[in-house]
């Protein structure tokens, strides 16, 4: 009797620990079935800390489009994490995203951030379309990874392209050498300035020695004009160091620079920056889209917002054109789908940041503007 017991209590045991791991299977990301009502959509960005800007504008923009399409026959929910623009709380939010059943994603924002985002995704198989991270590490050596902005060399090259058209004599540049947007942006400059036979001043700076500009503000100020391929925060930083030094030099920056409106107070000096996006734009999808960001958000969009929309919009086209239409689907049957989609020849999206295609790097490939505040 005691042995039959044994028996069956070993049994029921055996039985628990098979249920408990059907249950923890059913939970780590494979079980899709809870999706049955809209494709999730998943995102990692600063939504605190000094680049909130950037991952609120994304988040809004995206939030925006998804509001818009869910008006359709498609339905889609946004899911954004705070990652502060940290990396390792960018992989962080991967795995909670990907255990709570995101099949699509925006990847990460900031470039540090969307390259460690990225590499998860990649290795599971979920494809991503960062609207904003430029770095060239966030796309390279991986498959399921694409981008709907710039990259870094593009406007690198651009930047020199604009200086030496502009017949600038006195040029000044200062990036930041801990950082891989700005780094990787300033090394495609100064290849194409080495091309086009232009010399500069060059300063830089780096995460721990952020806030004080006045070295490199001295070695600057005769310039005409200063490349400062880096982040609305140090770039806004940096023009009132200028200012304090009596310089009327041009500051001219990339797509870091959204946001960088707001903290100029008393900053004269004529600031420009290349963007894919103007707010002034007399296109009527533009005005449609500025419209109803101000009438949701209170608040004007910027570049981020802009291309974040056109991610979610893009990513709409391309499940259904690729006839994706069940909600349930795992996130590696939507990749290799997406992949085939993207890439395919004749697609293409016209959207708030231009006209664009991808190719198999998953670079993206449109026009710029240059936008002048001052």
């Amino acid at each position: 009797m005691k042995r039959t017991f044994k028996k069956i209590v070993t049994a029921i045991l055996a039985v628990a620990v098979l249920s408990t791991s059907v249950l923890t299977l059913a939970s780590c990301g494979k079980d899709y079935t809870a999706n049955n009502t809209a494709f999730v959509i998943g995102g990692s960005g600063p939504l605190t800390g000094d680049n909130a800007s950037y991952g609120i504008s994304v988040q809004n923009g995206a939030q925006l489009a998804v509001d818009q399409l869910n008006k359709g026959d498609m339905k889609f929910k946004l899911v954004m994490k705070d990652d502060e623009a940290a990396p390792e709380n960018a992989k962080l939010n991967y795995n909670i995203l990907y255990e709570s059943g995101m099949q699509v994603s925006l990847g990460g924002v900031t470039s540090g951030a969307a390259e460690q985002f990225a590499k998860l995704a990649d290795q599971d198989r979920v494809f991503t379309m960062t609207p904003s991270a430029s770095a060239d590490n966030v796309i390279k050596d991986m498959t399921a990874s694409f981008r709907l902005c710039f990259g870094d060399p593009d406007q690198g090259y651009l930047a020199a392209e604009f200086i030496k058209e502009g017949g600038y004599k006195n040029i000044g540049a200062i990036y930041n050498v801990s950082d891989s947007y700005s780094s990787g942006i300033y090394q495609a400059f100064k290849s194409k300035m080495a091309e086009l036979g232009l010399t500069y001043i060059e300063k830089t700076f780096d995460e721990e020695n952020s806030t004080d500009f006045t070295t490199q503000a001295e070695a600057l100020k005769d310039c005409d004009i200063i490349f400062m391929p880096f982040y609305y925060t140090e770039a806004s930083l940096f023009a009132k160091a200028i200012v304090m030094k009596n310089s009327d030099a041009v500051l001219f920056g990339c797509d870091g620079f959204d946001g960088i409106k707001d903290l100029i107070d008393g900053v004269d000096n004529k600031i420009m920056y290349i963007t894919p996006f103007d707010i002034n734009s007399d296109d009527q999808q533009t005005k449609d889209f500025v419209a109803a960001y101000r009438a949701k958000y209170n608040m004007d969009p910027d570049q981020f917002a802009a291309d974040a929309y056109d991610v979610v919009m893009v990513l709409a086209k391309a499940l259904k054109e690729a006839g994706i239409t069940d909600y349930t689907i795992s996130p590696s049957e939507i990749c290799e789908l997406l992949i085939d989609k993207v890439t395919s020849e004749g697609f293409s999206y016209d959207g708030l940041t231009g006209k664009m295609t991808w190719d198999k790097s998953g670079a993206c490939s449109k026009e710029p503007n240059i936008v002048e505040l001052n």
